[in-house]
């Protein structure tokens, strides 16, 4: 398992959760002159995506993620993402939080197995990274936050060996090897087959740095070519013209990562309806761990509970739902397995030394912050809970 693994894995799937938030407000924004008070509007929207954006990008939280540390739990990552879509005045139930994360699961997962090469995981990361950007375009000082986040990333991954992205692909693969979601999306466009596994292209561009299949040399000992063989393969391959930028700003080439619920897909986040009632459905392992409770007590800790907070003054919690109706959206609660349930028990919080270091190793060696008054703003008490870290 790499070290390096959870900064990625927690950008992408965060970019992929911004671009369904964002396309599902579009969806249902009203024009401000017209709605009435408990119905969206464009300037809702953009308050949205900005505190989960300055969220999710806070300063001190992204040194910690950025710490060489092994992955969270699925259930603990969930727990993240949950909370991180809370910090604004947005309000999803618990069904509409399952689909927004299998979506995003699904999405992620699609790009990590087309990735040409191991190494291009990060020009899918700044894909990802460049469209929230656009997000937040007329925000200078979360774009600031973003551009810190690119340069900290440039810093840790510019430098890894084509071995070490292997190891990272391959821990992210093993994180999402049990997700058989079935996506809409992918099912139109016939990349995933009906029982959730996809559909791996033979053809297209090789990855660079490499030549196209149909040629086989051999050398003698001395490494000189003594002899060429050519061979007819399946595919179309061709060569890609040139590599994609690494650097903060440039043409990333690669299109993996990028929205593609964007104008061109306006209404493509629907899952496949029957997808929720599949044996293939993600489960986590039945084999109880024993640190797996001490590690959702923590996590609860830093993010301060999972309980969302009542919007005080005369604002409301705005409701989204990812599903086409409420009767949809009802259905898919009653039906939600069992084993979807992620709950947190919230306990006091204890000052053996002995607790505290294994609680911290657990989490890659976080300091455990001092509990903190709940703040009555916005993804504020979130936000002071991170500065704490």
């Amino acid at each position: 398992m790499s070290a390096r693994t959870l900064p990625l894995l927690f950008l992408n799937l965060g970019g992929e959760m911004l671009y369904i938030l964002d396309q599902r407000l579009r969806a249902q924004s009203i024009p401000g002159e017209k709605a009435r008070k408990d119905e969206w509007t464009d300037v809702d929207r953009k308050r949205v995506m900005n505190d989960i954006i300055t969220t999710m990008f806070n300063k001190k939280f992204m040194e910690e993620l950025f710490k060489p540390q092994e992955l969270y739990s699925k259930k603990a990552l969930r727990t993240v993402y949950d909370r991180l879509a809370h910090a604004s005045i947005m309000r999803l139930n618990q069904a509409s939080m399952d689909k927004l994360y299998d979506l995003m699961t699904m999405a992620f997962k699609y790009q990590v197995l087309l990735c040409p090469r191991p190494k291009d995981i990060l020009l899918v990361t700044f894909n990802h990274l460049d469209t929230i950007k656009d997000f937040i375009c007329d925000s200078p000082g979360i774009l600031n936050q973003v551009d810190e986040t690119f340069r900290q990333l440039i810093e840790t991954y510019s430098c890894l060996s084509a071995g070490e992205f292997q190891l990272i692909r391959q821990t992210l693969l093993i994180f999402f090897q049990d997700m058989h979601i079935r996506v809409s999306i992918f099912l139109k466009d016939k990349v995933q087959n009906s029982n959730g596994r996809f559909v791996l292209p033979i053809s297209g561009p090789v990855p660079w740095g490499t030549e196209v299949p149909g040629l086989i040399r051999v050398f003698n000992h001395n490494g000189d070519e003594v002899k060429r063989t050519e061979f007819t393969t399946d595919g179309n391959y061709v060569t890609p013209q040139r590599e994609g930028s690494f650097d903060l700003y440039g043409d990333r080439v690669l299109k993996l990562g990028t929205n593609m619920y964007s104008v061109s897909r306006p209404v493509e986040t629907h899952m496949s309806g029957s997808s929720k009632n599949l044996a293939s459905h993600a489960k986590e392992n039945t084999v109880p761990n024993p640190l797996a409770k001490e590690e959702m007590d923590f996590l609860a800790r830093l993010l301060g509970g999972l309980e969302v907070k009542t919007p005080g003054g005369s604002e409301t919690g705005f409701r989204l739902n990812l599903f086409t109706t409420d009767e949809e959206e009802e259905h898919a609660a009653l039906t939600r397995p069992e084993e979807l349930s992620y709950k947190v028990i919230n306990i006091e919080a204890t000052q053996e030394p002995g607790r505290r270091a294994e609680l911290s190793r657990i989490l890659g060696e976080l300091e455990v912050a001092e509990p903190r008054p709940a703040s009555s703003g916005k993804g504020e008490d979130l936000l002071a809970l991170m500065d704490g870290l």
